[in-house]
């Protein structure tokens, strides 16, 4: 065994757990819940690895997985590292336009979709060199594993330096490949440090992973509430499998809150992770609307990243759910983890609790002086990925090296306070300039969202004569409520904003648009805001 290889921590978690342990439990509306055993899950993986290997899929191939949430995508996942191949991930709402760029920038070899989603992967992959298999779940993919052996595939040289390359973007652009490789990704998302508070330490020697499985990470039934072709949704369920844990799939294609809370409740769900309000609002209403009709009693954590849970929705949810820790992390496809949020109050921003792989650099690349409100660029070390797939330009704005340190510099603004703690102020591509004055969206939509009549709001800069650019919300309204007026909507703003960030229009529309992931999509609500 060559170092933190996943797949080979993986087989060492199976030897350990086998049938013991349910490894996977997947449901859904109208669905039965399902379930797989560690030796299961091991099995069906090894047979789709063998088939992949037969149709010439080997070390470092791109294996696309095209699939919305269902334990085949962890098969797919953990079949790609078991052959040292690279599971990509592909966002199945792409147009068959938008994937074909993707197929062809990652360099695909092969290809696992859903039966109704064949005819976009096989349009986008027409004239696409290399890519040559293809399967289809509820087509031809259980026919497949059941022609191929269950045995473990050899796969020479595996090592912690195998890569995992997970493919993201923004609001506005192509998807980029962020290369990890697997020793760093997994002390860095999958688990690997351990949960030191509950005393639980690091793993310090592959060789005995599955013996540190066994003992757990204290919360061990784990539910993502969000798609798994994120690396949110993914890593949470990695996480589950690689410390003998349990991964709760809800194989919804869209979120029915109900639905999800009713999987929770009957699998024991202990930690759910969601993305932002997005997610978190339906659960409210959920939970508001049937108080009696869910047993969370084993839940005891909720946990947003990717979005941070606005002030209003994080007090619901402990309203509804007392005994529940609800909670905000910070990261990034390209960081990982970087902090606890403390707060996220108004005019302060989001304040970091950070370790000290994690601080703020000015534009020259050096450490900005806390307490004076100098504002720079979150920056990571440690545990980074190596750069970007194909794209060394990027790789060296993104990670540069600094007196013989690596960082990771995604972009997202920041200063640093007098006591240490990081205010995390935004993504530079998003902030508003008003009359020389920066405002960051996310500041004022969590604002917007203390009135009672929003549900879900956007903010984005409109260009002005006089200020550059003019502070915009694009909101939704709950269910049956009339849109506030902009001069209701300000003074809900003024007890928390400075006067220059209270927006001076207001848009309401049936909903806000996000992404797949549960981002707001900026760019839309641009044009909407322009558009009045």
């Amino acid at each position: 065994m060559s170092g933190f290889n996943l797949a080979d921590l993986f087989e060492r978690v199976v030897d350990e757990l086998g049938d013991e342990r349910r490894a996977l439990s997947s449901g859904g509306t109208g669905l039965a819940t399902t379930h797989l055993t560690y030796a299961q899950l091991e099995e069906r993986s090894n047979r789709l690895a063998n088939h992949l290997s037969h149709e010439g899929v080997g070390a470092e191939d791109h294996v696309g997985v095209h699939l919305h949430n269902r334990a085949e995508y962890l098969e797919c996942t953990l079949a790609a590292f078991k052959l040292r191949a690279v599971p990509i991930n592909l966002n199945h709402r792409y147009t068959a336009h938008e994937l074909a760029h993707v197929l062809r920038e990652g360099a695909m070899v092969a290809v696992v979709t859903e039966a109704d989603l064949r005819p976009v992967v096989e349009e986008a992959g027409a004239g696409t060199d290399g890519l040559h298999a293809m399967l289809a779940c509820d087509d031809d993919y259980d026919a497949a594993l059941a022609s191929s052996s269950g045995h473990r595939p050899s796969a020479d040289g595996r090592s912690g330096d195998d890569l995992s390359i997970l493919f993201t973007g923004g609001t506005t652009g192509m998807p980029k490949g962020v290369m990890w490789r697997h020793e760093d990704l997994f002390f860095a998302a999958l688990g690997g440090r351990g949960a030191p508070r509950q005393g639980i330490p690091a793993l310090e020697d592959p060789s005995q992973a599955g013996v540190w499985a066994r003992r757990g990470l204290g919360i061990d039934v784990r539910m993502p509430l969000c798609p798994m072709m994120h690396g949110l949704g993914n890593w949470t369920a990695l996480t589950a499998l690689l410390t003998g844990g349990r991964c709760v799939i809800d194989r919804d294609r869209s979120l029915d809150a109900a639905t999800a809370l009713r999987l929770a409740s009957e699998e024991r769900v202990e930690f759910l992770m969601v993305i932002g309000d997005a997610i978190a609002r339906p659960l409210v209403d959920a939970l508001r609307s049937h108080p009696s009709a869910y047993d969370l009693s084993a839940l005891r954590m909720i946990s947003s990243s990717g979005a941070v849970l606005s002030p209003t929705v994080r007090a619901e949810l402990a309203e509804l759910l007392p005994e529940v820790h609800v909670g905000n992390r910070f990261g990034s496809s390209e960081t990982a983890g970087q902090g606890r949020v403390l707060d996220a109050d108004g005019d302060r921003g989001t304040k970091l609790l950070v370790d000290d792989d994690t601080t703020v650099l000015d534009d020259d690349l050096r450490p900005v002086v806390p307490g004076t409100g100098q504002v720079g660029r979150l920056a990571r070390k440690g545990r980074i990925p190596i750069g970007y797939w194909n794209d060394p330009e990027r790789t060296a704005t993104t990670f540069p090296v600094v007196d013989g340190t690596r960082w990771s510099v995604p972009g997202d603004l920041a200063s640093v306070g007098a006591d240490g703690t990081i205010d995390l102020l935004g993504r530079g591509t998003t902030v508003i300039n008003t009359g020389g004055e920066k405002v960051f969206p996310e500041e004022v939509e969590s604002a917007v969202k203390e009135h009672p009549a929003v549900y879900d709001a956007l903010a984005v800069g409109v260009p002005d004569d006089k200020f550059g650019q003019q502070v915009t919300v694009v909101i939704s309204t709950r269910a049956g409520v009339d849109a506030p007026g902009l001069e209701d909507l300000q003074t809900t703003c003024r007890q928390r904003l400075a006067g220059y960030k209270v927006p001076r229009a207001v848009v309401a529309v049936p909903e806000i648009r996000r992404t797949a992931v549960g981002k707001g999509d900026y760019l839309w609500a641009l044009s909407i805001a322009q558009g009045h």
